[in-house]
């Protein structure tokens, strides 16, 4: 794809300095620029590479003034950034533009699907799925029976959806996500081995929920494992039956939350969390990085650590346990001092 600095600069409402007809068809940092590449130039620390630049089109704030001669097309804007970022929105859509059934795919004939949609090749779809309209479902996916899969959601390639499994609109779901599979349910039989507990629920994703690549959220026992709107999961991330994520909640990577868990709203949960099972979990709540989580935890708290604590009790604690040898040394001289008097 190829487009003129006049054409890009009508979708940012900007003004073209230099060559209004000169084409991109890629994009690139500034100092990295090539030719026929589109670049920016927001933070005054990366002024000086737009003079030596081979991005054929650089955008940039409206205020900016160049000091010595440039050869790079400029797109002048109100906010540089703000502006690539459009655009890197608009880049993507245009990407992802995607329409049609390719072949070989297999579509249940009970399955209905809306309009404008695009179905990638050897991918499956059951019994009974309903798919509405502008979703893209990229290559090598599965669909299970019974699914359904609201508008304009993306499912990218190799991702499985089991059966039962109601995926909202606009969801974002990455390639190797498994939505559905059973929860971890065994019960010890008096001989010692383990029995499966069939698991009979699903998955439940409200629409504008993103899940990144590698995540498993398994289906619930019982009724639903459900992710409340506008919840953002990075990859490889572990969600055990029957939990509830509140809306907004974003979680990074590698956390794992066992089942029955209940998360609240608006809470930020850093990467390689462990959370115990059959919790609650408040709102607003923050946990940093690697902490374990194993009690109820209220509104508002901020927790680091395994066990975790609050976030400001451990920093207190992580001064002392720093200073610990020292602080040894000083009870080892006050017995030694004690026994000599």
């Amino acid at each position: 794809m190829k487009f003129t600095a006049q054409q890009i600069a009508n979708i940012l409402e900007g003004d073209v300095v230099g060559d209004s007809n000169i084409e991109v068809s890629k994009l690139s940092k500034i100092e990295e620029g090539v030719e026929e590449s589109l670049t920016f130039l927001a933070n005054p620390k990366y002024t000086h590479h737009i003079y030596s630049t081979k991005a054929s089109i650089t955008i940039v704030n409206k205020t900016f003034i160049p000091e010595n001669d440039i050869s790079t097309t400029l797109i002048k804007v109100d906010d540089a950034y703000k502006a690539f970022s459009k655009l890197l929105e608009y880049y993507n859509q245009v990407k992802l533009n995607k329409s049609g059934i390719e072949q070989p795919s297999h579509i249940s004939k009970s399955a209905t699907y809306g309009e404008n949609i695009y179905i990638g090749a050897f991918s499956y779809i059951g019994e009974n799925v309903v798919i509405g309209a502008n979703v893209k479902i990229f290559p090598n996916s599965y669909i299970g029976d019974n699914v359904t899969i609201g508008d304009n959601t993306l499912i990218f390639a190799g991702s499985k959806i089991y059966s039962e499994c109601i995926i909202g609109n606009f969801c974002v779901i990455n390639s190797g996500v498994i939505i559905g599979a059973d929860g971890f349910g065994f019960s010890p039989g008096e001989d010692g081995k383990y029995n499966k507990v069939p698991q009979i629920g699903n998955v439940i994703l409200e629409d504008f929920v993103d899940v990144g690549a590698a995540t498993t959220i398994d289906r619930a026992t019982l009724g639903s494992t459900i992710i409340r709107k506008g919840v953002k999961l990075d990859n490889q991330i572990q969600i055990a039956h029957n939990v509830e994520i509140g809306e907004n909640t974003v979680i990074a990577a590698q956390t794992g939350i066992a089942g029955s868990t209940k998360i609240g709203e608006n809470c930020q949960i850093g990467g390689q969390v462990g959370i115990v099972g059959h919790i609650t979990i408040g709102n607003n709540v923050k946990i940093q990085a690697q902490s374990g989580i194993g009690r109820h935890v209220k509104d508002d708290e901020v927790l680091q650590g395994s066990p975790a604590l609050a976030y400001s009790d451990y920093n207190k604690s992580y001064v002392h346990f720093k200073n610990l040898p020292k602080i040894v040394k000083s009870l080892n001289d006050l017995e030694k001092n004690n026994g000599n008097s």
